[in-house]
């Protein structure tokens, strides 16, 4: 039986690598998908079929969310859960000291990791209130738990959204609505394998690191996604689940 059956997902940053993982593996286990992503969401919306919808939208920005948002209900009629995926990593470049990083590049990760976060969730509050039940899943990072060097807006970003994910917890569990955060840990997504050469810089510390020795695949952390938006982890909020090979044991 499928483990999400009737119920609407909306994943964040869903037009491809990652997210469009995600959008996969959640209408595999029978949801309705939304998906927004500031790029085009078509293909993804194609591949997967009548049970996806999808809308460009930027998360940091308030009113765009909102209008998506609203757009989910009229598509689909209520909202049961929200993967908070999209952030930027990718696109930042070669590692830098935290002191080489200017104050608008570090501004602008805060804005689109941690903001979108805040965004998405404020504005799917409502209806998961009214319902009296949903399922948030934040996506941090490995990273946090290191404090690798040289991403440090990076790294504070998805610190911060753990910190973020355990207030929502506890603000929102007597409405019915569980909040958790997923860490991965470096992942071979299709911004990842974009940089070229500089991807075995990355993914050779990382496997030696882990007690499964292996790149990670997106595919790797649908489990823990579909996991964590189904029934099964009702009893589950707060709580962040580090899906990393074994890199982070704690």
């Amino acid at each position: 039986m499928s483990r999400l059956n009737g119920r609407t997902v909306i994943v964040t940053g869903g037009a491809r690598g990652i997210g469009a993982s995600y959008a996969r593996a959640v209408a595999a286990e029978g949801a309705n998908v939304a998906i927004c992503d500031i790029l085009d969401t078509s293909d993804i919306v194609s591949e997967i079929g009548e049970q996806a919808w999808g809308s460009i939208s930027d998360v940091a920005d308030a009113n765009s969310v909102r209008t998506f948002v609203d757009g989910v209900l009229d598509r689909f009629g209520r909202i049961d859960g929200l993967v908070n995926n999209a952030a930027l990593f990718a696109t930042l470049g070669k590692n830098k000291p935290f002191d080489e990083i200017d104050t608008e590049e570090f501004d602008r990760v805060m804005r689109i990791n941690v903001g979108g976060v805040f965004e998405c969730c404020k504005a799917v509050m409502p209806t998961m209130r009214k319902q009296g039940y949903g399922k948030i899943v934040n996506i941090s990072s490995g990273t946090f738990f290191k404090g690798t060097p040289g991403k440090a807006h990076y790294v504070a970003s998805k610190g911060a959204v753990v910190a973020l994910t355990r207030v929502i917890a506890r603000e929102t569990g007597r409405h019915g609505v569980r909040a958790n955060c997923v860490a991965p840990g470096f992942t071979l997504s299709e911004g990842v394998l974009e940089w070229g050469e500089e991807v075995a810089a990355h993914s050779t510390p990382s496997v030696a690191s882990r007690c499964i020795a292996r790149d990670q695949q997106p595919e790797d952390l649908n489990g823990a996604i579909v996991f964590l938006l189904s029934a099964e982890s009702d009893f589950i909020s707060g709580q962040t689940l580090a899906v990393d090979g074994g890199s982070v044991i704690h």
